[in-house]
């Protein structure tokens, strides 16, 4: 199994109080794969529906962002494979 791999962004490099800080995560894993399921329904007499597809993710990654001074991020959005956070400096 692959690790996960993750890259991360700020949209500074410094940030006077009170400033909104953006952080971009940039990340993946080579073992997460989607899953497609068809049904098809069919009744006694053999007449069947139209296929309906759903798609699910197997093991999906989960974002946590902390910081050592203790402030509150909030995810902006979150495509599954970037995701934004922000925070007050």
């Amino acid at each position: 199994m692959a690790a996960p791999t993750v890259t991360a962004s700020l949209n500074a490099s410094a940030f006077p109080p009170g400033a909104q800080m953006l952080l971009t995560v940039t990340y993946s894993d080579a073992d997460t794969k989607p899953l497609t399921v068809t049904i098809v329904v069919t009744d006694a007499q053999g007449n069947s529906s139209a296929p309906v597809k759903v798609t699910a993710v197997i093991d999906p990654l989960t974002l946590t962002v902390t910081d050592n001074s203790g402030r509150t991020w909030t995810q902006v959005s979150d495509n599954g494979s970037v995701a934004v956070y922000r925070a007050v400096a």
